[in-house]
This record gives structure tokens, C-alpha cells and sequence, in this order.
């Protein structure tokens, strides 16, 4: 017993090598492809941050001191192998645009933006949990048609443009809830409150939550229509169980996992949807900076972020596999043996 305990235990650090050797090279790639595609981006840096005025009215040596800055006449291979021996060293380099350590930056940032997705993947994972279980369990009524419809109009409507529809209704026709910002203008920060806080991230997030709604809702509801048809359902039905105890005992332990994978899936669609909600609703986040550092040619910020929100999908992914093992023995025991 005592050997066979710590096979499964060399397996499971091998597994774990594995996957973080994999996330190793993908930071590796991810951080190339962003550094050569900024690289190719026709945006000068000095006209986009100074201005063609300004610039054209700058002498020689001030000119020469800013393309020293933004490094506009270092090759990009040497500007590469500089950023990358920095950060192996913990050193992210300095934000060209706020003039302070990416590190500091993506701190401040990120934690405006994890406030707004953890909210808004809770609420779309819950909901679109119960929907599609509502949807399956009631297949062809007029509850699973009206969530149906919705889930398939949902999909296909943009997220930029149901952030503007949400924004006008209850910001500008309505007036309750704040235009814009994660903070009330006008206040400081040591006087924001949680609750402050809450009101302003729960349009951005409200947005996020309806449109990540969908694809849960859609894939629980076949699932739990699979189950509902299956023969040991049948069997419960047939034995006189009721419809909540059938799906309590038989159907949420079959749906649970395949939901719990889109879900853990869905990170990287919330983080891209981020980068358009906190555009439309002006909100301080990880999305804004990184618009902002694209377009401004900040490579050092826009690095950081790359490599960040990177590593949240990955870690996402690898919290899922833990929770598989949990859910599901059988899963656990084939990922050890692999």
C-alpha cells in the first residue's frame, strides 16, 4: 500500500513537471509573438506620445533623447534579449507611459480587474449552470425555449455593444447606476468604500456575466437532456422519485464536470472581454492598460501584461485538472497513468 502510494505520488509531481514545463515555453512563445507583432506595428511611438506639433518643434538633441527612451534605434532582438534577462532576474522593467515599474503598474491594474471578472465568472458560471439545467430538465416547454433564444441571441451579439446598451439604459436614462470608473470622482482613496467599489463594477461586470451566460446554459442543456434520457433515469423516474430528486441525486453529479470545464475554459474569453468592457465603461483594469500600452508603444507594459494574463489562463486550467481528480476519481486515475 505504502509503494503503491508513492508511485501515485512520482506521477503526480511528473504530471505537475509537465504542465508547468508546457506553461514554461508557452509565456516564452506568447511573450515573441507580442514583442515581433509591436515590433511590426507601423505606430511611431514618438508622434503617438508627444504629437506631430510637438515633435516637429523639438531640436535635434531632444529628439535624439527621446528616441533614446522609447528606444526607437535599439535592433529588436537586443531590446528582447534585455527585456527577457530583466525579467528572469524579477526586474519587469519601467512602463515608458507612467514612468513606473510594470511590476507596480500591473498590480494596481490587475487588482481592479480580478475584482471585475472573479464577479462577473461567478455569476455567468452560477447562472448558466441553472439555466441550462432549468432548459434540459423542461426540454420543449416554454422555459426551455425562452432560454434557449436567449442563450443563441446572447452569442451572437457583440460584448462592446451590449456594454454601450447597458451603459445607456441604466447610467444615462435611468441614473442608477455610476457612467463610468471603478471609484466615484472627486474622492479619495482612502475615503472609497467596498460598497463604492461594488457599484461601479457591476455594469462592467454584468456585461461580462450576460455574455459569457450563454455558452454554459447551451452545453449544460444537452448534457443535462442526455442524462435525462438515460436508462438509470428512466429507472428513478419508473421507481416514483421526483423530478428535483432525480437531478439532485443522479444529474448534477454527471453535469458537473463538463460544466465546471467550460467554465474553467471561459477565462481567457472573460479576459478578452475585459479589454473591450473596461474600454466602454472607462475602467481602470488590466484591458485598459493594455489598450493603452499597445497604442502608445509601450512594450515593457504591454510584455508584462501579456505574460500575466497568460499565466491566469494556465493557472485556471491547472486548478481545473485538480478539481477533475476531486469530481471524478475515474479521471484521476487515468491522468496518472498517462
Amino acid at each position: 500500500m505504502g509503494v503503491e502510494r508513492i508511485v501515485k505520488h512520482n506521477l503526480l509531481i511528473r504530471k505537475t513537471g509537465r504542465k508547468f514545463i508546457r506553461m514554461l515555453l508557452l509565456l516564452i512563445t506568447v511573450s515573441i509573438v507580442t514583442f515581433t507583432l509591436v515590433s511590426m506595428s507601423p505606430i511611431d511611438p514618438l508622434q503617438a506620445n508627444v504629437g506631430q506639433a510637438a515633435l516637429g518643434a523639438m531640436s535635434q538633441e531632444q529628439k535624439a533623447k527621446l528616441e533614446e527612451y522609447w528606444g526607437v534605434n535599439v535592433p529588436p532582438v537586443r531590446r528582447y534579449l534585455n527585456w527577457a534577462g530583466g525579467f528572469v532576474r524579477g526586474d519587469m522593467g519601467i512602463s515608458l507611459l507612467y514612468r513606473q515599474p510594470v511590476s507596480q503598474v500591473i498590480g494596481v491594474k490587475l487588482s481592479n480587474s480580478l475584482f471585475l471578472m472573479v464577479f462577473a465568472w461567478l455569476i455567468s458560471g452560477i447562472l448558466g449552470l441553472v439555466l441550462g439545467i432549468l432548459a434540459g430538465v423542461f426540454r420543449g416547454t416554454w422555459a426551455d425555449r425562452i432560454i434557449k433564444g436567449y442563450s443563441l441571441l446572447i452569442s451572437s451579439t457583440p460584448v462592446f455593444w451590449l456594454a454601450l446598451l447597458l451603459l445607456l439604459v441604466f447610467a444615462v436614462w435611468l441614473k442608477v447606476l455610476p457612467i463610468g470608473l471603478s471609484v466615484p470622482i472627486g474622492v479619495e482613496s482612502a475615503g472609497v468604500t467596498f460598497l463604492d467599489r461594488l457599484r461601479h463594477a457591476i455594469l462592467p461586470a454584468v456585461t461580462l456575466s450576460i455574455t459569457g451566460v450563454a455558452g454554459v446554459t447551451l452545453h449544460t442543456r444537452e448534457k443535462m437532456i442526455d442524462v435525462m434520457e438515460s436508462d438509470y433515469m428512466l429507472f428513478a423516474r419508473a421507481r416514483g422519485e421526483s423530478t428535483w430528486s432525480m437531478v439532485k441525486k443522479h444529474g448534477l453529479r454527471n453535469i458537473l464536470l463538463p460544466a465546471m470545464t467550460l467554465q474553467f475554459a471561459s477565462v481567457s474569453e472573460i479576459i478578452g472581454g475585459s479589454v473591450l468592457v473596461e474600454q466602454v465603461f472607462s475602467y481602470p483594469g488590466l484591458g485598459q492598460a493594455a489598450v493603452t500600452a499597445g497604442t502608445g508603444s509601450d512594450v515593457p507594459l504591454l510584455l508584462g501584461i501579456t505574460i500575466v494574463t497568460a499565466a491566469i489562463v494556465f493557472f485556471g486550467n491547472f486548478i481545473a485538472d485538480i478539481l477533475y481528480g476531486v469530481i471524478d476519481p475515474r479521471m484521476r486515475k487515468g491522468g496518472e497513468a498517462s
